[in-house]
């Protein structure tokens, strides 16, 4: 647990607290919103209900969000953890949503036909077919997701949890200007770099 005043020094446990909660979100992110995504796009059902819900839930204002369920949670799973997870998470699947469900129905329906008429089932025809044509949509759509949590994942701060928002909340607490900037700087260090590694796996396809 962080005190009010973190010393300087300690950037690498700080920076990979900061991954550990983006890296959760996202991957939680992903189990949802890739599936949902996938299924959407493929049987056209529910998409205009399912992106306005997750729509919805992603317009709604992120502290508040947090401090809600910080308190609403029962005390068994009120940990700092549960409910920064949970509003990270919230921000994060409906670009994963939205990609995956933009990617397969992009996928020219005559392919689909034909891979129909070849014999294949609906699982063979989404992971044979439409998954690996959707493929690049959908990497798109968990760079802004984990752009967008990378970027707020600082929130965790406000209750009490370590990462990269520790240097603002404390330096705005101690007004020590220097320390938030610091806090600032590594953020947007880190969102390039994540930036950059998604933009060559990104390249990489296209080759």
């Amino acid at each position: 647990m962080f005190a009010v005043g973190i010393e300087w020094g300690n950037e690498l446990q700080v920076l990979g607290q900061h991954v550990g909660y983006s890296a959760l979100a996202v991957g939680f992110a992903v189990l949802i919103g890739l599936p949902l995504g996938v299924a959407i796009g493929h049987s056209g059902r529910g998409r205009n209900v399912m992106l306005a819900a997750f729509g919805v839930l992603r317009a709604l204002p992120t502290l508040g969000l947090l401090t809600w369920l910080t308190l609403a949670l029962p005390l068994g799973v009120r940990m700092p953890l549960v409910p920064s997870t949970i509003v990270l998470v919230v921000l994060a699947v409906p670009p994963v949503l939205a990609a995956a469900q933009s990617g397969v129905v992009s996928i020219p329906r005559p392919i689909v036909d034909a891979a129909v008429a070849m014999g294949l089932n609906t699982r063979q025809v989404v992971w044979s077919v439409e998954l690996p044509l959707a493929l690049p949509t959908i990497l798109g759509g968990i760079r802004s997701c984990a752009l967008q949590v990378i970027a707020t994942a600082t929130i965790a701060a406000y209750v009490g949890l370590g990462g990269l928002g520790r240097y603002l909340l404390d330096g705005m607490a101690l007004r020590d200007y220097p320390l938030m900037l610091k806090g600032a700087v590594m953020v947007t260090v880190l969102a390039l770099v994540v930036d950059g590694l998604f933009a060559l796996v990104l390249k990489g396809r296209k080759v």
